[in-house]
């Protein structure tokens, strides 16, 4: 979403690397007797390594950390979509890459519309929409031809095996501009939580629509065949999206899944967070679902997952905060990750994924182009 400041890059690095002891805030509603929290036990940042591929690609998005082997996925590497090409048009980038906890730097796939074996409207441009799963890669498509929001296309979610070989895609069914994503893996089958944010919003441009949907996507695994596209169903939708001269588009973002099966949202445009019940088997949408919090440290959440500790956490564009909200809506702490821009932030955190054991939280930084560490 952010538009890369290459001038300040050398500047924001140093700056950052220069870093240290960070203080942890109260947040808004926090007070001195407030809950313990995740990122209160970390209070360094360190960049792990560049995120640009031999191709140029930059806008690094989608973050997940590998859990398990298998083909050219290192346990423990970080897989990192990005959604710009080298001459920084938005909806152009077609790379995924692997950085290793030490900031090696290898392309998982390179991904070509003419190497799609299904539908992808409008072509490829990677997003945040990033998962792994019993092996599989799931990328999301927002495409562009040009960079700029009226030539964005419905896109879809593109499967790559361990190897990095496109295998599928999925186009229709309600996805349409997927833009974040999670999954939830058990027995047999996998859920996707993907959301999406071109229902109307370039047909609007530059006004705001409330079309902005979540879906649930459940795959099976045939025996030696790629994932199959078992069910969708719309559980959340009325979610404010628009386009963006800067940003291309701005809708709901970070998606996390909770206990009980409650789906966090960020809900960009509105500035909050979101909660959808019951999201692993409800059978109707929730709407845009109760707010668990609002305003305060947020600044334009984008990015979210779920901290080992249940709690939620979400990056910002407007301030270059994280904020960690827990399950009772009350925001406990905030760290400053990126400072670049006016205001600090500028966009330029998107992606972010727990390190294995507890011990950190993985971010992309988008003005660099790196990957960095909260530690």
């Amino acid at each position: 979403m952010s538009v890369i400041h290459k001038a300040a890059a050398a500047a924001v690095t140093a700056g950052l690397a220069a870093m240290a002891g960070l203080v942890m805030t109260p947040a808004a509603g926090a007070t001195a007797r407030a809950p313990s929290s995740f990122i209160g036990h970390f209070h360094k940042l360190r960049t792990v390594g560049s995120t640009v591929p031999r191709n140029g690609d930059i806008n690094p998005y989608g973050t997940v950390v590998i859990r398990r082997s298998i083909g050219r996925l290192r346990r423990g590497d970080v897989l990192i979509s990005n959604f710009n090409d080298k001459a920084n048009l938005q909806g152009t980038g077609t790379t995924i890459v692997e950085v290793s906890p030490r900031g090696r730097l290898t392309t998982f796939a390179r991904i070509t519309a003419s190497g799609l074996p299904g539908a992808c409207p409008g072509g490829v441009g990677l997003t945040t929409a990033l998962a792994v799963t019993r092996g599989w890669v799931i990328v999301g498509s927002l495409p562009t031809s040009d960079g700029m929001s009226p030539t964005a296309r419905a896109g879809c979610l593109i499967v790559l095996d361990s190897r990095g070989r496109v295998r599928e895609t999925f186009a229709g069914h309600g996805i349409n501009g997927p833009w974040d994503m999670t999954a939830l893996t058990t027995g047999s089958s996998t859920d996707l939580f993907v959301t999406n944010v071109l229902n109307g919003t370039v047909a609007a441009s530059p006004a705001v629509v409330h079309r902005g949907t979540v879906l649930r996507l459940t795959l099976g695994f045939p025996a030696g065949q790629p994932p199959a596209l078992l069910a969708v169903t719309t559980i959340g939708s009325g979610f404010a999206e628009r386009t963006d001269p800067a940003a291309l588009v701005v809708g709901p973002t970070g998606v996390g899944l909770g206990a009980g099966g409650t789906l966090y949202v960020a809900d960009s445009v509105r500035n909050r967070i979101t909660a959808i019940p019951a999201a692993t088997s409800r059978s109707t949408s929730a709407g845009t679902g109760t707010t668990l919090t609002s305003g305060g440290a947020l600044s334009t959440p984008l990015g979210l997952i779920i901290a080992p500790d249940g709690d939620v956490l979400t990056v910002n564009a407007g301030n270059g905060e994280i904020v960690e909200t827990t399950p009772g809506g009350v925001q406990v702490a905030t760290r400053q990750l990126d400072s670049s821009g006016t205001p600090p932030g500028a966009g330029a955190l998107f992606g972010l994924a727990d390190r294995p054991g507890g011990r950190g939280v993985y971010y992309v930084d988008d003005a660099t182009n790196t990957l960095r560490l909260l530690h």
